[in-house]
């Protein structure tokens, strides 16, 4: 059975129109959600200048649009601080500074990111779920760079190490975001760094 491909506008193929417009739903999404509001199909649409009947071009309801927003923002975290931490000397201290201060500073670049993660007011069942999935990513590829530093298989406190270190990191950027920690930015890394260090030697 032929297919009949999408048209192409002003140079812009059909499929990348619809990319693009995915994009904007996404970003969309981003702020309405780090800024507190509540994210409905009309008020994205609204924010992204696009009719409704695009948004069901890419996404069912907006459970599926929050879900990608969230899945976006973790997807660059890891993949930009897997690369500092690749990138820095094979040191643990060193190590620990290329990442945590990655992480830090794109929440920072981007507080809407930061609140997405951490914030109370960010509290869609689908948000919470992933947020509980994401931190237990996290401790797994906490495990696995500990691993493969250390040229261990995984001490017997590994798991437990992960999930404190992961746990105890998120609520810092939290209380650092909403102003209870009045920390600098370079003060509350150095600490971390510190902490996560300390807790690698113990192996």
């Amino acid at each position: 059975m032929e297919t009949t491909p999408l048209r192409v506008y002003g140079g812009v193929a059909g499929g990348d129109r619809q990319a693009e417009r995915r994009a904007q739903f996404v970003e969309a999404g981003l702020d309405l959600l780090g800024s507190g509001e509540e994210l409905t199909v009309r008020g994205v649409c609204r924010r992204a200048g696009l009719a409704s009947r695009y948004f069901y071009e890419s996404f069912t309801d907006r459970d599926a649009l929050a879900e990608a927003v969230f899945d976006q923002v973790v997807g660059d975290i890891v993949t930009r601080t897997l690369a500092a931490v690749a990138a820095a000397p094979a040191d643990a201290t060193a190590k620990s500074r290329a990442g945590l201060a990655t992480l830090v500073r794109i929440i920072a670049d981007d507080p809407r990111t930061g609140r997405l993660l951490f914030s109370p007011a960010v509290n869609m069942p689908v948000l919470l779920r992933r947020r509980a999935e994401s931190a237990r990513m996290f401790a797994r590829v906490l495990g696995s760079q500990a691993r493969a530093f250390y040229g261990e298989d995984g001490h017997a406190d590994l798991e437990l190490d992960t999930e404190f270190l992961v746990g105890g990191l998120a609520q810092t950027l939290t209380s650092w975001l909403d102003g209870t920690l009045a920390w600098p930015e370079e003060a509350v890394v150095e600490r971390c760094v510190t902490l996560f260090v300390a807790v690698g030697d113990l192996s």
